[in-house]
């Protein structure tokens, strides 16, 4: 056989396989726990989010007296399946960074991969990178790939503030993760 039919003919055979491919779509809801500042009794979470950039003091943000543009958080968050952490069952952990990205507003560059350690995804993690608009009611980021039960895993993520306190910067985030896998 010609090296061009073969050719030919492996490129088809490729082609039907990925058409006969199947993809499950899922969504998993869970609550993200940001703990900037730990509570002073001892008694509260343990800091899950630590500044390690401080940003230049002539580059405040409007409206806000804690962060700066050029903040950089690195995050260990935890992830359960409630809203309340001390009731709800730890299901993961987020874990990556985030940092004030804009001068003229509430804006993040996030990146983080939520691993999960229990439920259906045990074992899989799904990547998030992208503006956060913090202030928005709903913000919407895509998730760039996934790895384990996830693997190849493409989506988006509905961020939703559940609860925020600034004047502790402490905030819960609910999270809801649209995969194809």
């Amino acid at each position: 056989m010609p090296l061009l039919l073969q050719l030919a003919l492996a490129v088809a055979v490729a082609v039907a396989m990925v058409g006969t491919a199947t993809t499950t779509t899922t969504h998993t809801r869970f609550y993200m726990h940001d703990t900037v500042t730990a509570s002073a009794s001892g008694g509260g979470p343990a800091a899950t989010a630590v500044r390690v950039v401080r940003g230049v003091a002539a580059a405040a943000l409007p409206g806000d007296a804690v962060n700066r543009f050029g903040d950089l958080y690195a995050i260990d968050d935890p992830l359960t399946d409630g809203a309340d952490a001390a009731s709800s069952a730890a299901v993961g952990r987020a874990r990556g960074f985030y940092m004030f990205s804009s001068r003229t507003d509430s804006a993040l560059l996030f990146s983080a991969t939520m691993e999960f350690t229990a439920g259906g995804d045990r074992g899989g993690g799904g990547s998030v990178l992208a503006r956060d608009a913090i202030l928005d009611e709903v913000r919407e980021l895509p998730v760039v790939g996934g790895a384990g039960v996830l693997r190849g895993a493409a989506g988006y993520g509905l961020l939703r503030t559940h609860s925020f306190n600034a004047t502790t910067n402490n905030a819960v985030l609910q999270i809801d993760l649209y995969l194809s896998v």
